[in-house]
């Protein structure tokens, strides 16, 4: 009875002293560099969520190594809620990238719920022969080993989504990896490269412009963004179950107490929720989630999912950074 009343004096005490919270700036760790996809995100939730928090969220890039150097500077901060982590897909495809993390992606965070999910686009060189998707497979099979499939670097999203198409393909290409997506664009569109798969965040307006040839969507319906909305989806041309997008999630230090990760995890809905912030969002293409995946527990089994769907294709194509 006595250590019964102890512990639940315990968890009020626990409860009342984040009453508070927040008072004072939380910074919001961007694991890329400013300007990128991942970074619009991010400033546009950081906004959403000002309200909601009643506080400011602070962007730091921290860049490097595909997002892991970030991730580890997060994972190893303070856990009262006043250092968090926004993240994409690479959460997942980092323990089968990377040898010697730093972190363990499904213990050293508290998962807070996701955000969004941004589809991919399969586009070619401007001077590719083939039109339409129906032709590429026909190009495809007759340049076999001749192929170059261009990247934004080791575990981008380009490079993902590239990993996946050879493997359903059952294709091996000569993958040019770069130095951002920048770079990989200006070579796509100068005819150096042939092929490359990326967000739509990316390649929209290079494809309406007419600077590259677009073929397929990567997600299992069609968008209905004017300049794809005549794009099929790679399911529907013959690679059945074929659905990769670049989803984002919000994260804290494992052990933030449990007080603090409620507020944030209701800022977080609230934000989503936004009408500028879906209008900001719907720009970049993107789709805000509104599933359970908002809640931590849904978000983390997502995340384990993706761990198990990405850990064998990585594995198979033996591309690993120390």
């Amino acid at each position: 009875m006595k250590k019964t009343l102890l512990a639940a004096l315990a968890v009020l005490s626990c409860g009342a002293a984040w009453a508070d919270y927040p008072e004072k700036p939380v910074t919001l760790v961007v694991p890329f560099s400013a300007g990128g996809p991942t970074d619009k995100v991010a400033r546009d939730l950081a906004e959403a969520m000002r309200k909601p928090l009643n506080a400011t969220l602070v962007i730091e890039n921290v860049g490097g190594a595909g997002g892991t150097l970030g991730a580890t500077r997060v994972s190893k901060a303070a856990a009262d809620g006043y250092t968090l982590l926004l993240h994409h897909v690479s959460m997942a495809t980092s323990p089968s990238l990377y040898r010697n993390l730093g972190y363990k992606t499904l213990d050293d965070f508290e998962y807070l719920g996701m955000i969004n999910e941004v589809p991919m686009t399969l586009i070619g060189r401007p001077t590719m022969p083939a039109g339409s998707y129906a032709e590429l497979s026909k190009w495809i099979d007759a340049n076999r080993g001749k192929i170059n499939l261009a990247n934004a670097g080791l575990g981008s999203a380009s490079h993902l989504c590239g990993l996946l198409y050879q493997s359903t393909l059952k294709v091996d290409m000569i993958t040019v990896p770069y130095k951002g997506t920048a770079p990989a664009m200006t070579d796509l569109i100068g005819g150096q490269v042939d092929l490359m798969c990326d967000q739509t965040t990316n390649t929209t307006s290079q494809i309406e412009s007419g600077k590259v040839k677009a073929y397929a969507v990567t997600t299992t319906r069609r968008l209905t963004t004017p300049a794809l909305a005549k794009l099929p989806t790679l399911d529907e041309v013959g690679l059945k179950g074929f659905n990769v997008s670049i989803w984002h999630g919000l994260y804290a230090p494992k052990g933030t107490p449990k007080a603090v990760l409620d507020k944030l995890n209701a800022a977080l809905k609230t934000a989503l929720k936004d009408a500028d912030f879906h209008k900001r969002q719907e720009a970049l293409g993107a789709v805000i989630v509104t599933d359970a995946r908002v809640n931590p527990a849904e978000h983390k089994k997502f995340v384990e999912a993706e761990i198990a769907k990405w850990g064998p294709i990585i594995k198979a194509a033996g591309q690993y950074a120390d």
